[in-house]
């Protein structure tokens, strides 16, 4: 049995109301879905092209 997510350490709700999952849960969870989340600690790694380059294009424009 996987341990509850906590709200404010493994996602927050956005200004849309959708729930976003942080970078701690995403360590965790210790692998890229593929799903393109915002706070991917794994450089998008299973994101399918030509999407995973444009994720990261945007994060770095967001970074830099």
């Amino acid at each position: 049995m996987s341990n509850p997510l906590v709200e404010g350490e493994d996602y927050y709700w956005n200004e849309q109301g959708y729930v976003v999952l942080s970078e701690r849960h995403h360590l965790k969870r210790g692998y890229c879905c593929g799903m393109g989340c915002l706070h991917c600690p794994y450089h998008y790694e299973a994101v399918p092209e030509p999407r995973r380059t444009e994720l990261l294009e945007g994060r770095a424009e967001h970074e830099g």
